[in-house]
């Protein structure tokens, strides 16, 4: 199949978005404790992620503690935590995808018409992965903006944007991009194809003795 490496580049891309949205899933800094204050002495700084809030005290290990209850969790929070399962999930659902289209795999027998259909949905499947990460992702980071300039929340209340955050939208780009290369990849094949269609063939009746109209023609037996 033509445009190979282009293929090879989305299902890359889509591998390292994947590890990406995985990672931002597991890490507990989505919400990081913000120092707000002239105080510059620090005792202990709080991550908050999807399933976990972790303290890390001065000169004292880390410590982290689930969330003791699925219930009691604002509904953000469990949107957030949905969304981003369900982008993993995705993002799984078309790398196999995406693998099985590849030229030396031999899941579809060698049609290349269905190994570019399941490029294409591969393509599709990793762009809506991208938009389920960047959801979540921005939807939390507007709620620590807001809280930060509220001047009803209390100082020690305020938040600020964890690391995870920005991991997560570097993935939801990442995906973005591979998407839309395995897009691109289903449509030049498909153009690739249509140009190798055969031309319709004509036919050139033979005429009678030194090409006399008046002859009876023969049938057809050359086609151009």
């Amino acid at each position: 199949m033509a445009f190979y490496p282009l293929q090879v580049a989305g299902l890359v891309l889509g591998v390292l978005g994947l590890a990406g949205a995985l990672a931002t899933t597991l890490l507990p800094q989505w919400r990081v404790s913000a120092f707000v204050g002239s105080n510059i002495i620090v005792f202990e700084r709080i991550w908050e992620g999807l399933w976990m809030t972790c303290v890390r005290q001065a000169r004292a290990t880390l410590q982290c503690k689930l969330y003791s209850s699925l219930l009691a969790l604002p509904p953000v929070l469990e949107a957030a935590r949905a969304l981003m399962c369900v982008a993993v999930a995705l993002a799984l659902t078309a790398l196999l995808v995406g693998t099985c289209g590849l030229r030396q795999v031999q899941c579809t027998g060698s049609d290349e018409r269905a190994k570019a259909y399941l490029v294409g949905a591969s393509g599709a499947l990793l762009l809506l992965t991208g938009l389920f990460v960047l959801i979540p992702v921005s939807w939390t980071a507007h709620i620590v903006i807001r809280d930060f300039h509220n001047p009803a929340v209390h100082v020690g209340q305020k938040r600020e944007l964890g690391a995870a955050l920005f991991l997560g939208w570097a993935s939801a780009a990442v995906l973005l991009a591979g998407g839309a290369l395995l897009c691109g990849f289903c449509c030049c094949s498909r153009r690739k194809r249509g140009h190798r269609r055969p031309a319709p063939r004509h036919c050139v009746p033979h005429r009678g003795p030194q090409g006399d109209p008046a002859a009876p023609r023969k049938p057809c037996t050359s086609y151009v």
